[in-house]
């Protein structure tokens, strides 16, 4: 065993499941282990590393920032916050100008919950089967899977769970008294499930009919995931309140909650938290968006997303169920456990992720190459023979 292995696993908390290998270094869509193995990440930090790793504009941005201003809380007013305020609102839709920052996708989805019960009044919340909005207390109790759920109950009152992308269970859920529905556009954890565009119409109909928030949890495929900006431009909806985290500071820990006027104006003091829109993260996240900009990551997520699908799909082998995905997440339902699977990749240098017991999920940073994707495919096709 190695002898970091060892050292954190004297301390580790004992929460995560590991896997024995030890990472030390990466460089773009590329990770090295304590051995010098080099993989292809496609795990990506869980949809962190959307920009790569090592990447040198947000390295200097981070030691510039440091050796400036590290810290400074909404008590005061801020040049980096201000500055990265005006990035996000430049490239969200015109409804959403006003942003909280936060530290997490989990803080971003607890604070939406809140603010849509400030503004309605309600205490309803309506969100989907298989959908997963983190594991704080109001997230786990939007978040359906009884194996995060169940070991925590009774969790928060109100919340209901209909069909992923079954319409006619919307309205009867979404009522005059539902506060919010929420969804993601692409169910990650759930399966790599995209939503159909009648589903998150009819859901936004009802939400404006009824007077409900649209809360759309883009956590995992925000900032050029999925092809676009945001997902929420391929589906043709405008949510009251965005959930915004993983990608959006090149690594560093941050997340966003992007709302609409129409919520009203919101007491004071009734949300606030003390690392949100610190400078370190703020200039982490304005050089991250510059990056995505220079390097036109969402052009490159379409591209080398279509890539991935149309070679996952290209591969025959009677454990696949399914190839789906949108962009640069993409996954495969197996007939049976995924754990082999996500295994001999491993040992054929691809770094892969699970998304539920018989999910492959492809998350590489956005950065991966057309060789790289091949290779991932040529692994995939290897691992589902062996």
């Amino acid at each position: 065993m190695s002898h970091t292995i060892e050292r954190e696993s004297a301390h580790t908390s004992g929460l995560y499941q590991k896997r024995d290998i030890v990472l030390v270094r990466g460089l773009g869509a590329v990770v090295w282990d304590d051995a010098g193995r080099e993989y292809i990440d496609c795990v990506g930090g869980q949809g962190i590393a959307n920009l790569g790793h090592g990447n040198m504009a947000v390295a200097d941005a981070l030691a510039q920032q440091a050796r400036t201003l590290a810290s400074c809380t909404e008590l005061f007013y801020n040049d980096r916050r201000a500055e990265l305020y005006e990035r996000l609102a430049a490239l969200l839709p015109a409804s959403l100008d006003r942003i909280f920052l936060c530290s997490s996708g989990t803080e971003a989805v607890e604070g939406a919950l809140k603010f849509a019960r400030l503004a309605t009044k309600r205490h309803g919340v309506v969100a989907t089967m298989r959908g997963f909005h983190g594991k704080t207390m109001g997230a786990l109790s939007a978040t359906w899977g009884p194996e995060y759920r169940e070991l925590f109950g009774p969790l928060l009152e109100g919340f209901t769970h209909i069909p992923f992308n079954r319409v006619e269970a919307l309205d009867a859920a979404i009522t005059t008294d539902t506060s919010a529905f929420i969804t993601e556009l692409v169910q990650g954890e759930g399966g790599v499930r995209p939503a159909t565009k009648e589903f998150i119409a009819e859901a936004a109909r009802l939400c404006r009919a009824r007077g409900a928030i649209l809360i759309i949890d883009e956590v995992q495929t925000g900032f050029g995931r999925t092809g676009t900006m945001f997902a929420l431009e391929q589906f043709g909806v405008e949510p009251d309140i965005l959930c915004l985290a993983k990608a959006i500071a090149g690594g560093m820990p941050m997340g966003a909650i992007a709302f609409s006027r129409a919520l009203g104006d919101l007491p004071k003091r009734s949300h606030s938290t003390t690392f949100g829109g610190n400078p370190l993260a703020c200039a982490a996240s304005i050089a991250t968006l510059g990056e995505h900009a220079r390097l036109k990551l969402a052009e490159a997520a379409r591209a080398r997303g279509a890539q991935l699908h149309a070679g996952l799909l290209a591969i025959s082998s009677p454990k696949i169920r399914e190839v789906r995905g949108l962009g640069l997440l993409q996954g495969i339902e197996l007939k049976e456990n995924a754990g082999p699977t996500l295994k001999a990749l491993q040992e054929r240098g691809v770094l892969a992720l699970g998304a539920g017991p018989t999910v492959v999920r492809y998350l590489p940073p956005l950065v991966i190459s057309a060789v790289q994707v091949d290779a991932v495919i040529e692994a995939t096709r290897s691992a589902l023979s062996a």
